[in-house]
């Protein structure tokens, strides 16, 4: 019988090593290697390659990729068009910024066919209460309370639903691993599983991924390389504004940005978000003066300010804030 063996992998590249080092040669990141245990099973049978094929690329299906509607414009135009079949698209953000809600809002927006909704961190009952008060009614739309990833990829098989959501993959865990739910391991591996699968059947997926104290991606960076698009849910809990960004993106530019409001009945996209900005500008008043940025294919108004005060130092201080000080 195989004895489980330790190697210490390093949560930002994914590079192991047998014993820990304050500095990974692999990514020159320090402290970043964590302890994992590894089940190490033994089999006499070889794998069997015979049953590879490769195809000849002048023979490969060379149509526009198929996109999926949200019929969310913001959520649109940070993806490119929207959702395209069998791509994976990692959703990160802070606790309570409304990752959940837009996605669930997202699914009932797409079940024109079935759409697989998977949670590990509520139960039936809270998603239920949540889809109410969003207004959420689809009988196309199946919720599915499980943390197997395995168990999770076989039902994928079966049933072939449209798209499907994975909430979050820091509580998703391999069986045929023994290391816990959230660990460096467990989360590139079922990453990996769920990316199989969608690619296999060209079922788009999402997935939501937790952040840490750094502001990163919880989990090995490698999981940022495997999947096909990165969002980022930004914005303050005091404040009912988000920006949804997207920092890599296989199918559409990375400088577009989408601009929501969270109110009662969900997250609402802003289509304006210059009159958003110059709202509380009062007219006549010296000191301001407004610019126009580019955020992709979009212009944006913003207000400048610039703001005196008396000082008790020989010479003023200048200070900039949001802006390149130079």
């Amino acid at each position: 019988m195989a004895k489980n063996k330790t190697v210490f992998v390093c949560r930002e590249c994914g590079g192991e090593a047998s014993k820990w080092m304050g500095k990974c040669p692999y990514c020159n990141e320090w402290n970043t290697f964590e302890e994992v245990t590894v089940s190490a099973t033994t089999s006499s049978a070889k794998a069997d390659y015979t049953k590879l094929t490769a195809e000849n690329v002048n023979s490969i299906d060379s149509s526009d990729e198929v996109r999926i509607d949200t019929k969310i414009n913001e959520f649109n135009r940070v993806l490119g068009g929207g959702l395209v079949k069998g791509s994976v698209v990692l959703l990160s953000g802070d606790p309570g910024i409304g990752k959940s809600t837009i996605l669930l809002q997202v699914a009932n927006n797409i079940a024109d066919g079935k759409v697989l909704y998977v949670t590990g961190e509520e139960s039936k009952g809270q998603i239920k209460l949540r889809a109410k008060r969003l207004g959420v009614n689809n009988d196309n739309l199946l919720i599915m309370c499980e943390t197997d990833v395995l168990a999770i990829a076989e039902y994928i098989k079966e049933e072939r639903p449209l798209a499907v959501i994975i909430d979050s993959i820091q509580t998703m865990y391999h069986s045929e691993l023994s290391s816990s739910p959230g660990s460096i391991t467990q989360v590139r591996e079922c990453t990996t599983a769920l990316l199989k699968v969608a690619k296999a059947f060209d079922i788009p997926t999402i997935i939501v991924g937790h952040i840490n104290k750094g502001g990163d991606i919880a989990g090995p960076k490698v999981m940022e390389h495997i999947v096909d698009t990165v969002l980022y849910f930004e914005g303050e809990k005091s404040n009912s504004y988000r920006i949804l960004r997207a920092n890599k993106n296989r199918f559409g530019s990375t400088n577009e940005i989408g601009v929501f409001e969270m109110q009662t009945s969900g997250l609402n996209e802003v289509e304006n978000p210059s009159a958003l900005m110059l709202s509380g500008k009062l007219n006549g008043v010296s000191g301001s003066s407004i610019c126009s940025i580019l955020e992709g294919s979009r212009p944006i108004f913003v207000e400048i300010q610039a703001l005196t005060t008396p000082t008790a130092f020989g010479n003023p201080r200048r200070m900039a804030s949001g802006l390149d000080y130079n």
